[in-house]
Order: C-alpha cells, then structure tokens, then sequence
C-alpha cells in the first residue's frame, strides 16, 4: 500500500491546498493530511480546529485522513508509515525551500520521497496568509477557502460572512 502525508500548517486550509489534496489522493492509496504542531508560530486556530476543518472537507476523498504532528516530518512519516511527502509549488520561491527540504529529509530517511505538485493557476497567488489579511480586513474570501471555513475564519475577527455575488 503506497502511502503519503501531505504536511502543512493549514492556518486555515484554502481552495489551493484542496486542490492539492484531491490531485494526490487519487495517485496514492492514502494520504494523511498532516497538521503541523509549531510553538513557534501563533496561528489563527488551534491544531485541534484545524484538524477539524479539514475533516469537514475532505470528508467525501475515502483514502484521506487528517492528523496532527509535531517534531521532524520524516519522524512523523515514519511512524505512519508513510512512502511519500506531498508538496504544494506555487512560484520559483516556493521551488529553492521545498527543494532543499525535501533533500534535507532524503539525508535524513532515504526511505521517503517527495513529490511535487504545481498549483493549478486558478491557486497560484493563494495562500494562508493572504487569506487572513483579506478577511481581517472584511473582504469577501469564499473565491479563497472551502464553504465550512468561511465563517469560521470571519469569526476569529469578530466580523459578519462578506460575500460578493458573483456572475
């Protein structure tokens, strides 16, 4: 059985990281959506709420299942038994990083490759962040997030769902 984990920190999960996690959970027989635990960072929502938001809406893909980890990522494949890592390219940037990490965990574990999917260009300039920041400032994010998270989302900043009507 070919396994792979799609790591992330998912703060909140988006349209493009949905698009990731349906393209490789058709190539593999189960991906782990993995949720990143990191101290050093101070996300929107907790690991506990992320997990859930991503259960909510990868609930009809049957070979994916969502968790959380913390510590090295080829430790956490390890223990899940897991062949592959599952990275998201958006730009040249996003390349240099993930190449270096992934040939950072090659050193590390041999045993665990990393594949590379390039965003679909309706997802190129999307991420987390950029999520955040428009909701924080009232602007319409259901082009941006999967439904359930909507609400969620503008209700960490304490604001009413926007929605622009679209043609």
């Amino acid at each position: 059985m070919t396994r792979a984990i799609y790591p992330g920190s998912f703060d909140p999960v988006t349209l493009g990281h949905l698009d990731i996690i349906k393209r490789a959970s058709k190539i593999v027989d189960e991906l782990i959506v993995s949720v990143l635990r990191n101290n050093s960072k101070s996300p929107l929502f907790s690991v506990e709420k992320r997990v859930k938001m991503l259960e909510e809406v990868v609930k009809d893909i049957p070979n994916v299942k969502v968790m959380s980890f913390e510590g090295l990522l080829v430790d956490f494949a390890k223990s899940v038994d897991a062949q592959i890592i599952v990275r998201g390219l958006r730009a040249v940037t996003d390349f240099e990083y993930e190449l270096q990490m992934s040939q950072t965990n090659m050193v590390l574990d041999h045993d665990i490759d990393t594949i590379f999917f390039t965003t679909s260009l309706e997802y190129a300039y999307l991420s987390s962040s950029t999520v955040k920041e428009a909701a924080y400032y009232g602007a319409d994010i259901s082009r941006f997030v999967p439904e359930p998270v909507i609400k969620q989302v503008y209700n960490k900043f304490n604001l009413k769902e926007n929605r622009n009507e679209q043609d």
